[in-house]
């Protein structure tokens, strides 16, 4: 069990000019149950339901030996994201679900701490995590998904240049109810023509 809790993860650590984002350690998990518990009532309209025993050192130990498995096994990827002026818990990033042989894709999701949320935290970390998953990765596609009526969520997909895709009824379950979403996409040909055209 020790052993396991305290594993290296070789998820890399990704540096911009304002965060940082890295996998998550047995360390984090007093600032990430505390933002968490902070921005409940935030997340609840576009998260799937929890409840305080979610926030628990056991559940917190299982998601990592979770992470650290799939990440090896090449099919998912946890980043917590950090300040990088005093290195503060601000969210989290996941790409889940990586898909290889014809499809090369993978869903990207995120989650943002209400105290921080609007600062740009977030448009940042996406960027960053686009590079890794085109160039180290070698996908073709980044696929998300967010609530019609989450702008904030729309507004930092279109600054990474992700454009709408369609529209997904009843896609996920979101605070107990099947929502619909809309549904956005990068591909690797609208990536590698922005970075030629130094608009990345």
């Amino acid at each position: 069990m020790m052993l396991t809790w305290f594993a290296r993860d070789d998820t890399p650590v990704l540096t911009g000019q304002r965060v940082i984002l890295r996998a998550p350690r047995a360390t984090d998990y007093t600032a990430w149950r505390d933002l968490r518990r902070a921005s409940r009532d935030f997340l609840r309209p576009y998260e799937p339901r929890w409840t305080d025993s979610d926030l628990g050192q056991r559940v917190y130990a299982a998601r990592l030996r979770r992470g650290r498995e799939e990440a090896k096994a090449g099919t998912d990827y946890a980043f917590f994201i950090f300040t990088r002026s005093d290195e503060e818990l601000v969210g989290g990033i996941t790409l889940s679900n990586v898909r290889r042989r014809a499809a090369q894709f993978v869903n990207l999701g995120y989650w943002m701490g209400h105290s921080f949320a609007g600062k740009g935290y977030m448009t940042e970390a996406v960027s960053l995590v686009i590079p890794y998953c085109f160039e180290t990765l070698g996908l073709h596609r980044i696929h998300a998904a967010f609530l019609p009526d989450n702008q904030a969520s729309r507004r930092v997909l279109e600054k990474n240049g992700f454009t709408e895709e369609g529209y997904a009824e009843h896609y996920l379950q979101i605070d107990g109810r099947w929502a619909d979403h809309v549904l956005f996409g990068l591909t690797r040909e609208r990536y590698d023509a922005a970075v030629r055209h130094g608009r990345r």
